[in-house]
């Protein structure tokens, strides 16, 4: 079956976080996927739009269709690797910070119901 992907490496953001907005795509028509992330009050949100407008655009290189019959028939998120830091505490004590990173992927292929 034909099918596009994008794929977003090294976002830095929580893969936690961008789980929530994957989680509530997933499965969707495109359209109706880019709607909901347009209005969708999260930061990862900006970033997920960004993956499938490329996911679209790759899409419409290999002559998938229109747009409007693609649907996101998988989207995950991985974790990619961390940056430790750490923070000074009191009495010469150090807090480990873990800035975590994610990797991003999103494929899109062409509706079943659009024959």
């Amino acid at each position: 079956m034909a099918e596009a992907k994008a794929v977003l490496r090294y976002a830095r953001m929580s893969p936690q976080k961008v789980r929530m907005v994957i989680d509530v795509i997933r499965g969707r028509g495109v359209s109706e996927a880019l709607t909901v992330l347009k209005y969708m009050p999260r930061a990862a949100a900006p970033v997920v739009e960004k993956v499938l407008h490329s996911a679209v655009a790759n899409a419409g290189q290999r002559d998938l269709g229109d747009p409007e019959s693609l649907k996101i028939s998988r989207a995950y998120v991985d974790g990619g690797p961390i940056l430790k830091r750490f923070q000074a505490r009191a009495m010469g004590r150090a807090f480990p910070i873990h800035k975590r990173t994610s990797h991003v992927t999103i494929v899109v292929s062409p509706s079943e119901d659009h024959s």
